[in-house]
């Protein structure tokens, strides 16, 4: 037993990862990423919200696309209401973040609503990428400290750039916000299901673009993953039902 507990504590130390090579990676993120919300802030400007709004938005709701979403449909003249529930059901994904982050890192109780306000797609990437808990609570900590702090600056930044600026439109800053959700967005689609998702969801939401309020498309797009998996599940089934048993093969 001694000896399998000693295997098992090299094994873990020889897949740890050092601190500062976690910190390194995560401040990378959070900078990285961080930065765009000077686009966020000129794009709420914009769209007509006032300064404190703005802020207001980074500070919390703080999830970049669902923030996007919002003053998209704002400034293209849809309702608050449709504008405010594309945004939510954007959002809604940082809710099954959160049930995997919780188990992962353990934090004590008093501790998570405040850690929850930090479960984004930025944060829930740097902490599954980690080899340890430590490494993935430290991961977690320093993307979401330094992502927090540095896109409510920047949205600071940027809403009062952009009272200096004038027309937004004018200089084209209006496709900001779409241009960084891309960004985060494409390298995540890996798998032929989820390429799929996304290109119906463009499909939909390009398409009834013309037709339906501002804000709207937004919500008929989040139809495209039930009915890709719908199709998916489909042509697997016959697949399923043809494929040989197992068990009597064996036989």
């Amino acid at each position: 037993m001694a000896q399998q507990t000693a295997l098992a504590d090299m094994s873990a130390e020889g897949t740890a990862k050092p601190d500062s090579a976690v910190v390194r990676d995560a401040l990378g993120v959070g900078v990285a990423v961080g930065l765009s919300g000077f686009a966020f802030g000129v794009t709420s400007a914009g769209s007509g919200l006032g300064l404190l709004q703005t802020c207001a938005l980074s500070l919390l709701v703080f999830t970049g696309a669902s923030q996007f979403a919002l003053v998209g449909a704002l400034a293209a003249g849809g309702s608050p209401f449709t504008a405010a529930a594309g945004a939510f059901f954007l959002g809604v994904r940082n809710a099954f973040y959160g049930l995997r982050l919780s188990q992962l890192l353990a934090l004590p109780r008093v501790l998570r609503p405040l850690a929850a306000q930090w479960v984004i797609d930025e944060t829930t990437a740097v902490t599954l990428a980690q080899p340890t808990r430590r490494a993935a609570r430290i991961g977690f900590t320093v993307t979401g400290l330094s992502l927090y702090l540095l896109w409510n600056l920047t949205t600071l930044l940027g809403a009062l750039g952009a009272q200096a600026i004038g027309d937004t439109d004018a200089w084209g800053l209006d496709a900001a916000g779409p241009a960084v959700f891309l960004a985060l967005l494409a390298p995540m689609l890996k798998t032929r299901t989820e390429r799929a998702v996304a290109g119906l969801a463009v499909v939909l939401g390009l398409g009834l673009l013309p037709v339906l309020p501002a804000g709207v498309p937004v919500l008929v797009a989040a139809l495209a993953a039930p009915v890709a998996l719908f199709v998916q599940s489909r042509r697997l089934g016959p697949a399923r039902r043809t494929a040989p048993d197992a068990t009597e093969e064996g036989r």
